[in-house]
């Protein structure tokens, strides 16, 4: 009689607790389904408001951006860059070799953005590498341009000349003057 009496007790402590454990493992379900959603969330914001923030301290009325690429560098190895704007300088830059090795590959640099007013300006670029037959070259490139209401996407291009040999350095406009 003891022995019935205790299994049909547990008996029921068990009924009780497969319940419980079910609905333990419903809401850890629903509590990581909320924190996923959460997460994915917060992502989003986080998305919104890095672009908020571009255009906050680079509006387009206002913005100039230089890109750097490389067209086959055969008879260029580059060194550094060094970026003067309006006679002051910018932006200058140092490269690894596995930089030179992905802007060979066809990789554009984003190089410098800032903000600049409306009106004339001129834009030098210093480059500073090895030359045809490992010599020591250093160009300098020009470009001016008028700043309106839109943004100024410039790409600074180093390509091989196979007429004489030698690198062309240039400035390509993308978007603006």
């Amino acid at each position: 009689m003891r022995c019935q009496l205790v299994s049909s007790v547990l008996f029921s402590v068990m009924l009780l607790t497969v319940p419980l454990s079910a609905r333990a493992a419903t809401t850890d379900s629903s509590a990581q389904q909320q924190i996923e959603q959460l997460k994915q969330q917060a992502i989003a914001l986080n998305r919104e408001l890095f672009i908020l923030e571009e255009e906050l301290l680079f509006p387009p009325q206002t913005q100039l951006a230089v890109y750097v690429s490389v067209d086959a560098g055969h008879f260029f190895q580059l060194d550094s860059i060094q970026l003067k704007l309006n006679d002051k300088p910018v932006a200058a830059h140092l490269y690894t070799s596995s930089e030179r090795e992905g802007l060979q590959r066809g990789a554009i640099q984003p190089f410098y953005k800032g903000n600049i007013r409306a009106g004339e300006h001129t834009l030098t670029a210093v480059f500073v590498g090895k030359g045809p037959d490992d010599r020591d070259y250093r160009r300098a490139v020009s470009h001016r341009f008028t700043k309106a209401d839109e943004a100024v996407l410039l790409e600074l291009k180093i390509a091989d000349s196979s007429a004489d040999y030698q690198p062309d350095f240039s400035v390509e406009v993308w978007s603006g003057n």
